[in-house]
């Protein structure tokens, strides 16, 4: 959904429109997560905007990007799994843990074969703790940890528990590895790549990484910059193309379409009955024409409770 603001009297610049959906972003290399935000926002001109999930500047891929009241059901892609590639630079440890950090520790490259190599990212599977990087956006007592790193601050943190389901190796060169991992939320692949070199018997940092998947989000709709500017330059109509409807946040969901009377209850934030309801959890509510009205959970005794609504109605 878009619709424009009015113009400010004397206001030149193009008016803001409110933009309902989701796009996702192939965030390049070298820019960080807001700045790829900014860049977005203002070429379609949004009036809200917020991205999940945010990529470390050195990294590339899917970033989504939502808009208007897309961003209420951010929350929902936070659980999602990641699939990530990477490569692991053997021999040198940074202060950031990839490349654009300082180089803070050097130790000889072990001599590794596949065999050897395998095991240890054996032990890297499943459910591990994590030392989260003092360069992260978590907090310590109020302020973020890269804001202390950067004054040369290190605090203590506690070991938080990840999953690894998948962890592979797809190439063993010199003086490097090149890994496919899908994980939990929450997963420091820069962490993991430190960890599992000093398990080598060495030290390491990630020299490039790229975010493949987010959750169940369709990766053949992901757009770089060239594509969306290029979009901008044909008109506003072909790039708004690109923001896919709000039910893709949540489209992992099952579905159930109301009746006009469980459209009223859910509207006005009623429990509603819906009988022989065999789904359990939360659930995607659309009303008889198929309209995505927002999120619902399923409850003993076929009901569902309402937990988001976006009645096209509302607004």
């Amino acid at each position: 959904m878009v619709a424009n603001d009015p113009k400010e009297e004397g206001d030149r610049r193009p008016p803001r429109r409110l933009v309902d959906g989701i796009l996702l972003l192939d965030k390049p290399a070298g820019l960080s997560s807001n700045r790829a935000l900014q860049k977005v926002k203002g070429l379609l001109r949004a009036r809200k905007a917020g991205h999940t999930g945010s990529l470390d500047p050195l990294a590339s891929g899917m970033l989504p990007i939502c808009f208007g009241r897309g961003t209420r059901l951010s929350a929902f892609l936070l659980d999602a799994n990641k699939e990530y590639v990477a490569r692991a630079t053997l021999g040198a440890r940074t202060t950031t843990g990839d490349a654009e950090g300082e180089i803070i520790e050097t130790l000889p490259l072990p001599e590794l074969d596949s065999i050897r190599v395998l095991k240890t990212l054996d032990r890297f599977s499943g459910r591990i703790e994590q030392v989260p990087p003092m360069y992260s956006a978590l907090k310590h007592k109020g302020r973020r940890l890269y804001q202390l790193a950067r004054q040369g601050v290190e605090v203590p943190r506690l070991p938080r528990q990840v999953t690894i389901f998948e962890i592979e190796l797809t190439d063993l060169g010199a003086g490097h590895l090149d890994l496919r991992v899908v994980s939990s939320k929450g997963t420091y692949i820069r962490t993991l790549v430190e960890d599992i070199c000093r398990d080598l018997g060495t030290v390491g940092h990630v020299s490039m990484l790229r975010r493949c998947t987010v959750g169940d989000l369709p990766v053949e709709e992901m757009v770089t910059f060239d594509e969306l500017e290029d979009l901008a330059a044909v008109g506003q109509s072909e790039l708004d193309s690109r923001v896919l409807p709000l039910d893709t946040i949540v489209a992992h969901m099952p579905s159930v379409a109301l009746t006009g009377e469980g459209v009223r209850d859910i509207a006005h934030g009623r429990v509603t009955v819906f009988p022989g309801l065999d789904l359990s959890g939360q659930l995607r509510l659309y009303d008889q024409v198929g309209r995505f009205i927002g999120i619902g959970e399923a409850q003993a005794a076929d009901q569902i409770a309402p937990v988001k609504v976006f009645h096209p109605a509302n607004g």
